[in-house]
């Protein structure tokens, strides 16, 4: 039954479709107009689908992606080259006012962890306060001690507090501000160059403070504004700091003296002096090696540096900087205290202010010693160490 069906059927539509040729030929081309006007596409949709498929246009490389090999040795070269600009780039060619603007925001950006610290401490003392008493004061008290003050500093801006008669924590955080910025902008002047050449700093410091760091940045800024440096390898002891110093010699464009290993530190003073006169430099920065501050013998050896320094040129050293860790607290303070003692300091750099939160302890630094803070270093980049701007670190540590 299924088959006859089957062919049944079969026979019905080899009938139906059985048409004559001018038939055929009509029916085709019906045909064919309603298949173009089933499948045209709506010109609105088209143009979308045009839009979407049309690709960006892109800048074909001209050569070959390499092996992935040679693209691991590419970007460390290409990072390299980077560092290398980083240290060429002292000085933004940008207005002095946006430069500003700018070194703002980053100082106040590093000094994230003590603005947490000491302004968010504040405020938490104060919320919800009616009256300024006694318990709030030693609150207070203990924040700013905590933050690295220092225990003389810290009674004393108490006092000042106390005797101010503040009614409110906005007028308690307003004369802080102001008797802080006292303190820090109190100290001397730094030295003005007599007008002799070359300007001799002699930099001095514990292990790993950052002095050569510091005496790199130094150098770049300086050959950035157009002065001839010449960097001295005082620290004998370690080869590693004298190839370390080379490499910042070098992106600094600055000349570079050194002796052999283990060599007298004064020596390499008095002929990098020396060179610098018979070449013409403008400044010579002098590295020492890192001490302790509680060793006598090395600090004679400090001593003995800077008196060979002056019978090469009389009154050089210019200068003696002292670099201090900021995330060492208190124990910077004793440092500097020690080290002026032993050579009349006459300029503090302070770095690492971006990895501690106890920014206070410039408060405490300028507060115990009458040296004048120098440099200020919050970051790893170039323009990371900057000339200390009392004004701009209240302003960026509240």
């Amino acid at each position: 039954m299924a088959l006859k069906w089957f062919r049944k059927n079969k026979d019905k539509k080899e009938k139906k479709n059985k048409v004559s040729p001018e038939n055929d030929a009509q029916s085709a081309d019906s045909q064919q107009i309603e298949d173009q006007q089933t499948d045209a596409p709506d010109p609105l949709e088209t143009e979308k689908q045009e839009t979407a498929a049309t690709p960006e246009p892109i800048d074909k490389p001209e050569t070959m992606i390499a092996p992935q090999e040679e693209e691991t040795a590419q970007a460390k070269e290409e990072e390299e080259k980077e560092q290398a600009e980083a240290v060429d780039a002292a000085v933004e060619t940008t207005p002095a006012k946006k430069e500003k603007t700018g070194y703002f925001k980053r100082l106040r950006s590093r000094l994230f962890k003590s603005r947490s610290s000491l302004s968010g401490g504040f405020d938490s003392i104060f919320t919800g306060k009616t009256k300024i008493d006694d318990e709030v004061l030693e609150e207070l008290e203990e924040l700013l001690i905590t933050s690295d003050i220092g225990v003389q500093t810290t009674i004393e801006l108490i006092e000042r507090i106390s005797k101010a008669k503040v009614k409110d924590g906005s007028q308690v955080k307003s004369v802080l501000k102001k008797e802080i910025l006292s303190i820090i902008d109190s100290h001397p002047e730094p030295p003005e160059t007599d007008g002799s050449q070359p300007h001799v700093i002699l930099v001095v410091g514990v292990n790993g403070v950052g002095k050569t760091t510091t005496i790199g940045k130094l150098a770049a800024s300086a050959n950035a504004s157009g002065q001839k440096v010449l960097i001295a390898a005082a620290d004998t002891f370690r080869a590693a700091a004298v190839e370390q110093l080379g490499i910042w010699a070098e992106r600094a464009n600055a000349e570079f003296v050194r002796h052999k290993e283990n060599a007298d530190p004064a020596a390499v003073a008095f002929d990098a002096v020396a060179a610098a006169t018979a070449r013409g430099c403008d400044l010579v920065l002098i590295d020492t090696a890192g001490r302790l501050h509680t060793k006598v013998n090395l600090m004679e050896e400090l001593k003995k540096i800077k008196r060979t320094v002056a019978k090469q040129m009389a009154g050089a050293p210019h200068e003696t900087l002292l670099v201090l860790d900021a995330t060492t607290g208190q124990n910077a303070l004793s440092q500097a205290t020690l080290f002026n003692d032993a050579l009349e300091i006459t300029g503090l750099v302070l770095t690492k202010l971006d990895g501690t939160a106890k920014g206070g302890i410039v408060i405490g630094i300028c507060s115990a010693l009458n040296i004048p803070l120098q440099y200020i270093g919050i970051g790893e980049q170039i323009d990371d160490l900057r000339p200390f701007d009392a004004q701009q670190f209240i302003d960026a540590l509240f």
